[in-house]
């Protein structure tokens, strides 16, 4: 499996990102990282604002990290909405995380229903459920769902 992500699936990331063009300390995962555009790390100068172009080149060049990542894990085929989900999943969540969830187990021993039902346990920040990052999950789970 090689699959790369749609314009559907990064829509679905930027409807849950926020896209900032002046450098900003992250108070998120990456607590004080200068970040820019979609949550990008790298090359950030402070106080250097950049554009809308760039901002949507990073974070395709980001988002190739998870899509080789998610293509590395996963030992199946999916269809391009499971594939998406996955990268979305993956791109909020990290590899790690990706690689040793009970998701990606059942998603490689092609229980898919049972896979779907593990995105919206990611719901948790510091042990606190988050309203955010449970309409991603939930969002990601819809999209998994969605038949080819």
């Amino acid at each position: 499996m090689n699959l790369n992500i749609s314009q559907e699936g990064v829509d679905l990331i930027k409807s849950f990102e926020q896209c900032r063009l002046m450098p900003y300390q992250d108070q998120g995962k990456n607590v004080g990282v200068w970040t820019d555009g979609w949550g990008n790390i790298t090359d950030v100068v402070p106080g250097q604002a950049i554009t809308q172009e760039q901002a949507d080149t990073r974070l395709l060049s980001n988002l190739a990290l998870s899509v080789e990542q998610v293509n590395n894990c996963v030992t199946v085929d999916l269809n391009q909405h499971e594939f998406d989900a996955l990268v979305s999943f993956d791109f909020n969540c990290g590899v790690g995380n990706l690689r040793s969830s009970t998701l990606l187990r059942l998603v490689n021993e092609l229980d898919f229903e049972g896979a779907a039902q593990e995105f919206e346990k990611w719901d948790h920040a510091s042990g606190v459920v988050m309203a955010g990052l449970l309409r991603r999950r939930l969002a990601e789970k819809a999209e998994f769902q969605e038949a080819p």
